[in-house]
């Protein structure tokens, strides 16, 4: 498997030279293997990945939840307006409806002057389900609901003897989430939410407190990397107000505490 983070941000895309190196896109990772793609999440990195396929194409889109930094990216990414292209989009349904309905209000009035109707690819939706494993070509997926405002999936993604499990958007709060560990027992590669520092998140030294907000802090996502002993260990979804220098010293910091950890960096390749 190879895989390529075209956006590594959280709750909104930046940009300017303090963001440079690690990226201002939001969450859009690509997974590909055998010629088959699966992208994970539709944040604004997808127009950057649509951008560079050839056309027509055939891919699937895999979403973890559907607020605003995981699907921003759909209506600009360029092959859903190719007809010769092939796209099936998976997510798990809520309250408000299934991923169609979900993808479909952003673009109506008046947030958006087009509809879904303006694509032109065969355009496919599959509802998914907590623990139901599926195949998509070469690959074996299962998903784990996780806490998370609205509700969130992570998923454990294998194909070719190797195994990542792509965990943004998860709140442990004062527990590590036990779901996810099983999830990623054994994995290849863990990319696991790392928005926030343990004081950031608890609010110490009279900071906000970001507890309810659904995300994590670094030494959680280390204790995860652990208790299930993965590979190695992605730090993913940074704070938009995070510059590159802060991510670098927060990655030796956690790299020091787990052997293997590193930040998650738009433009980067990781073969598996």
């Amino acid at each position: 498997m190879n895989i390529r983070f075209w956006g590594v941000r959280g709750s909104i895309a930046v940009s300017g030279q303090q963001f440079h190196r690690t990226g201002g896109n939001t969450t859009c990772v690509e997974i590909e293997h055998e010629g088959e793609r699966i992208v994970l999440d539709g944040g604004t990195g997808l127009a950057a990945l649509g951008s560079t396929l050839a056309l027509p194409t055939r891919l699937t889109l895999l979403f973890t939840h559907v607020h605003w930094d995981h699907i921003q990216g759909v209506p600009f990414f360029t092959p859903l307006f190719h007809p010769g292209s092939e796209v099936t989009m998976m997510g798990h349904a809520t309250q408000w409806g299934d991923l169609r309905a979900s993808l479909d209000a952003q673009m109506q009035p008046p947030s958006f002057p087009v509809g879904l109707d303006a694509f032109r690819a065969d355009l496919r939706f599959r509802d998914i389900a907590p623990n139901a494993p599926f195949e998509v070509g070469p690959f074996r997926i299962t998903g784990e609901a996780g806490e998370h405002p609205n509700g969130v999936m992570a998923y454990r993604i294998e194909a070719g003897g190797k195994s990542v499990v792509f965990a943004t958007d998860i709140e442990h709060g004062d527990a590590i989430d036990r779901r996810l560990v099983r999830l990623s027992e054994g994995a290849d590669l863990l990319i696991h939410d790392a928005q926030y520092t343990t004081e950031e998140y608890r609010g110490c030294h009279g900071g906000m407190s970001r507890k309810g907000w659904g995300h994590s802090a670094i030494g959680q996502a280390i204790e995860v990397a652990d208790r299930a002993e993965v590979g190695r260990l992605a730090l993913f979804h940074h704070d938009p107000t995070r510059t590159d220098d802060q991510v670098a010293v927060l990655e030796a910091d956690a790299a020091d505490r787990r052997q293997g950890t590193f930040a998650a960096r738009e433009g980067g390749v990781l073969p598996l």
